[in-house]
């Protein structure tokens, strides 16, 4: 018999010599000699300090008292360690979808313990909604316009142009001196002239000497790097885009801090650690908010509804955020709320840069 079958024969046999020699269930102990009753502890001290018992937890480490041995333990253990599935869930998850102001401002003022933390929400909302994204193959495109189809937009640009700089010409040269239209027209004249210069001058165009345009270049470094990585091999850019996104969605939080304490800069009670707070639930509502929309549009359920609600819903929400954790009056969220808005398109823009630029190296 080889090692492995001899150990597996010697475990077996020393089970059953425990069973018939140990007598009464709870017989078994541990290695402290503490009883094992059904897979359950029954200390009298924490088995992680040995500080004597006084409650549900051991008030020297915290520690559970009543411990389980069981299968079903670990398996607790384990949805609880990745999910975070327990009672403050149940609690925070209604408040965040219904009440956020409410949950933000508590949570603030100290009320820990009752619910799932702002950073462990996010993170949890954002890996979930990269992972339903990739299962349903949500994706950006990762087909560029080769060079051939840039010629041909820039050409039908110039055409345009030109056509249309000959028109001007001959309408300025009928109108009579002095008149406003002439002037009006003297003035669109102007303007297309400077549109075809700079369609002749700009560095994204190169006129070849068979006076064919071709796709050169921004002149920056970084982004023609990026660019002609995205040319190469857009699938790779892609992933790597798709992977950094979710890598740094964390930096979406410290970009958003700045905006809304320039919200709140006069208000000296509201602190960095209180926007902070209601930057990182908020992000987390909308990470929740894009998988049920996702779901929802992968099921054939929603269509033109799914927009709507991306229109409407993330709005509303913030509204309801704003006044219930800074206390303020429904004209105060609405003008702050608008320019949170107009914020939001400027974060975004950011975090979509650094994601270039690092997809660049």
């Amino acid at each position: 018999m080889s090692d492995f079958g001899e150990a597996l024969g010697t475990a077996v046999e020393g089970s059953l010599f425990s069973r018939a020699f140990g007598g009464k269930k709870g017989a078994l102990t541990d290695k402290d000699g503490h009883p094992i009753e059904r897979g359950h502890f029954t200390e009298g001290d924490c088995l992680n300090c040995g500080t004597s018992i006084q409650g549900a937890h051991c008030h020297n480490c915290g520690q559970k008292a009543h411990l389980h041995r069981t299968l079903g333990a670990f398996l607790h253990d384990l949805l609880h360690g990745a999910l975070h599935f327990d009672g403050k869930t149940w609690r925070t998850l209604p408040k965040l979808l219904f009440k956020p102001g409410e949950l933000t401002r508590r949570y603030i003022e100290g009320e820990r313990a009752k619910f799932v933390s702002p950073m462990a929400m996010f993170l949890f909302s954002v890996f979930l909604m990269f992972a339903v994204f990739q299962a349903l193959g949500i994706s950006t495109p990762s087909e560029l316009p080769d060079d051939a189809v840039v010629d041909d937009a820039v050409i039908r640009a110039e055409e345009r142009a030109a056509t249309q700089l000959q028109a001007l010409e001959e309408r300025a040269a009928s109108l009579p001196e002095g008149s406003q239209e002439k002037e009006e027209t003297e003035k669109s004249l102007a303007e297309t002239r400077k549109t075809i210069e700079d369609l002749e001058k700009a560095d994204l165009i190169q006129v070849g000497p068979d006076g064919k345009f071709t796709f050169k270049g921004t002149g920056i470094g970084w982004v023609d790097k990026v660019i002609d990585k995205w040319r190469t091999n857009p699938d790779l850019m892609l992933y790597k885009l798709q992977a950094n996104g979710y890598k740094f969605s964390w930096l979406l939080i410290p970009l958003s801090i700045p905006f809304v304490w320039l919200l709140f800069a006069w208000k000296r009670r509201f602190k960095a650690y209180d926007h902070a707070i209601f930057v990182t639930y908020s992000l987390a509502f909308i990470s929740m908010l894009f998988i049920t929309l996702s779901l929802l549009s992968a099921a054939g359920i929603g269509g033109g509804w799914v927009f709507t609600a991306l229109a409407i819903i993330p709005p509303v929400h913030i509204y309801k955020q704003l006044r219930g954790t800074y206390g303020i009056s429904r004209f105060s969220a609405l003008w702050r709320l608008i320019l949170l808005l107009v914020f939001v398109v400027v974060i975004l823009l950011m975090f979509l840069q650094i994601l270039l630029l690092l997809g660049a190296f």
